[in-house]
């Protein structure tokens, strides 16, 4: 048994689905800690900082997404939403307020299992002496292994999807970034048309980064291909 396992936090409003999530993930050796309230959620966040929340989307006290909102500023590590309904607005919402991924409900055991894996291991990814580890484009620092931006002297606040949307923009500096090698870099499949999630965090990047939404000049939307990072734009 791992000594020091990862801490899930489920938040969860539904004692029967939240208890079997908990078994479930604690039979796999997570330590895992269980809520019923968004605004508990809020508090067990900013004190314990778990390795992966998953969090509800209705809840009381505060609902997931006004959860999401107000953690997401310090809180950088995984957020997997759980929605009740297969809606397009609840994933768009969710990822919006800095949610990292979601599920649907009912929630099957394997698709929760393979989502913590996946941001488990992103999390403690460890790039390779071999790799380049740091890009310097004038006044941005970007540091891959300690996930860390730097814009005029001030770290800019990053969840782990948007610096690794930033790291894979950077690294191909100039270059167009087609969002299907996007988003089959950052979600393991291939693109089929509909992903919003990349969108999303391109916006949560510029907004972060001073860039204009209206008209991007240092994340360059090129419509109907990708996404390039410019060079020349950081002074």
């Amino acid at each position: 048994m791992n000594e020091n396992p990862p801490h899930i936090l489920i938040v969860e409003d539904d004692i029967e689905l939240g208890q079997w999530m908990k078994d479930y993930l604690s039979s796999k050796d997570y330590r895992v800690t269980l809520c019923e309230r968004g605004d508990e959620a809020v508090e067990i966040i900013e004190q314990q900082h778990p390795d992966i929340v998953v969090l509800d989307g209705m809840l009381p006290g505060l609902d997931g997404f006004d959860v999401c909102k107000a953690v997401r500023p310090t809180f950088s590590n995984a957020i997997i939403m759980v929605t009740a309904r297969d809606e397009e607005i609840d994933e768009v919402l969710g990822l919006e307020m800095g949610a990292d991924d979601y599920l649907t409900k009912p929630v099957r055991a394997r698709a929760l299992l393979t989502r913590i894996r996946k941001y488990l291991q992103r999390q403690t990814d460890v790039a390779p002496t071999s790799e380049q580890t740091r890009l310097t484009f004038n006044n941005l620092e970007i540091d891959k292994p300690a996930m860390l931006t730097v814009l005029n002297g001030v770290e800019i606040k990053l969840s782990s999807n948007e610096f690794e949307v930033l790291w894979l923009l950077a690294a191909q500096a100039g270059q167009l970034v087609t969002r299907e090698d996007l988003v089959h870099q950052l979600r393991g499949f291939d693109y089929d048309g509909f992903d919003r999630s990349i969108d999303l965090r391109i916006s949560r990047l510029r907004k972060k980064l001073g860039d204009d939404p209206t008209k991007p000049y240092r994340i360059k939307t090129v419509w109907g291909k990708g996404y390039l990072f410019a060079t020349d734009v950081w002074s």
